[in-house]
């Protein structure tokens, strides 16, 4: 194998190794958003529950505005039951008096009925930010652990940009364009090693020829089915 090639193959892996490590990236990425997610939840079901807590509030403060009308209702027919004397005005303010009172009991059973949901609700409440207080710290580990996953990864990143740098000066340009033209579609795959006489970027059986120029090494062949950059392991490198 010629130094071209040589350089070609370590180039290659050494794009390889430095994309191998968005997977990793992704993965804390992942458990990021889940927790997020999960937080987002638990937020999402307090802020309801607060919603309905204040819906009733409402509607009990209604209710109670509603028992003042008719306690006043009440009191002016007792005034006014004092001054009428027909039957018909007797009878007219007693069906107005039962109705009111109808009316205030289904407004207190309704206050009482919505006061018991709210004690409910207010401690499903204090459930709720007890969880959401283990969720933000839950999130916050899975930034923090991230975080450290990415720096370990630039760190390592950083030495193999270095490397690849050193192996790109010592690399033909034409040679390097070639290279990065075949990467753009074949990706990590650009430079396959053949084994069984087969391109293991492609996994197709190449012929007699293209084979032994492989073999020799003495320069650059590609793929005649996917254009792809051949080479043979050593045995180091298998």
């Amino acid at each position: 194998m010629n130094k071209y090639i040589a350089e070609l193959v370590k180039l290659s892996k050494t794009d390889k190794q430095i994309d191998s490590y968005q997977p990793q990236i992704d993965a804390a990425n992942k458990k990021i958003k889940r927790a997020e997610d999960k937080l987002n939840d638990a937020k999402g079901e307090f802020e309801a529950l607060s919603r309905q807590i204040a819906e009733n509030e409402k509607k009990v403060g209604s209710f109670e505005e509603q028992l003042k009308l008719l306690a006043d209702q009440l009191t002016s027919n007792a005034k006014k039951a004092k001054s009428v004397s027909t039957e018909k005005e007797i009878k007219a303010l007693a069906v107005e008096e039962d109705i009111a009172k109808e009316k205030m009991n289904f407004a207190n059973e309704e206050i009482t009925r919505l006061q018991g949901i709210n004690e409910k609700r207010a401690q499903e409440l204090t459930e709720v930010q007890g969880k959401i207080d283990q969720l933000a710290q839950e999130a916050q580990n899975a930034v923090n652990a991230a975080q450290g996953t990415k720096d370990n990864i630039d760190r390592a990143k950083l030495e193999l940009f270095d490397s690849r740098e050193q192996v790109m000066h010592g690399l033909d340009q034409k040679m390097l364009a070639f290279y990065e033209k075949i990467r753009i579609w074949a990706g990590n795959t650009a430079v396959a090693p053949v084994k069984k006489q087969a391109c293991y970027g492609c996994y197709m059986k190449i012929n007699d020829k293209t084979y032994a120029d492989v073999i020799k090494g003495d320069e650059i062949v590609t793929c005649p089915h996917c254009g792809r950059i051949l080479y043979i392991e050593t045995d180091a490198e298998a």
